[in-house]
């Protein structure tokens, strides 16, 4: 009897314990996405030939022999994207943003696995017969590319403004006004690409801005990551 009633004490314990490593483990995925996608486009935006970081969009990158690099760089960070949306569920169960905002993360990732997979057209001079300017005729994928980044954008931005919510629920101001000044950052900085403008003025902000949205995911993830308990 006492064998029995030891073991019943000591199991859920061992769940929790179990469940919390599962849930850190998920949302440090989330630092990988923050750090794989910005490093990689900026080693590519400095050595590939042709490239100039000051007027041309990284998904430029995925075209040429080379081109398979930026594919998988989308694919990776979007991958573990959601899969730190995950993680960001599990550490949000009951609490506010605990729906929308994983989910919103989520549809960000996938946006950002879709764009790699749909490249996109040769332009401004870089790729395979690429015009001096904008092509003329975009392509299915290359419509496509767009659809799909402008979506997974969107949910970004959204997704700032509902963890800053969150953030604001649980006293952490700091926090929430750091979201908002991210999601208000980052959609400034995709109207203004969205022009199709190739200025430095332009294309640079939104490098910067791309930067500081996988530098917040790393830090909610991280700051997720220390609140799970078990």
């Amino acid at each position: 009897m006492v064998t029995a009633t030891v073991s019943s004490d000591t199991s859920p314990g061992a769940d929790c314990t179990r469940a919390a490593r599962v849930t850190k483990s998920l949302l440090g995925y989330g630092v990988l996405a923050g750090v794989v996608f910005p490093a990689s486009v900026l080693i590519q935006g400095l050595t590939r030939r042709g490239f100039s970081i000051a007027h041309d969009d990284a998904s430029l990158l995925a075209n040429g022999p080379l081109g398979w690099i930026q594919v998988t760089t989308f694919v990776l960070a979007g991958a573990t994207t959601v899969t730190a949306a995950v993680g960001a569920r599990r550490a949000l169960a009951g609490r506010v943003g605990a729906i929308w905002g994983p989910r919103l993360l989520a549809v960000y990732g996938a946006g950002l696995v879709a764009a790699g997979l749909l490249r996109a057209d040769p332009a401004d001079g870089f790729g395979p017969g690429a015009p001096a300017g904008k092509a003329a005729h975009v392509s299915w994928h290359g419509d496509g590319h767009l659809i799909a980044a402008a979506i997974a954008f969107v949910a970004l931005i959204a997704c700032c403004f509902v963890v800053a919510r969150y953030f604001s629920r649980a006293g952490h101001r700091g926090l929430a006004v750091y979201s908002r000044i991210t999601g208000v950052a980052f959609g400034a900085a995709f109207a203004g690409v969205a022009t199709g403008s190739g200025a430095s003025a332009v294309v640079l902000p939104f490098y910067a801005a791309v930067l500081a949205a996988f530098a917040w995911l790393a830090i909610v993830s991280v700051h997720l990551y220390r609140r799970t308990t078990r």
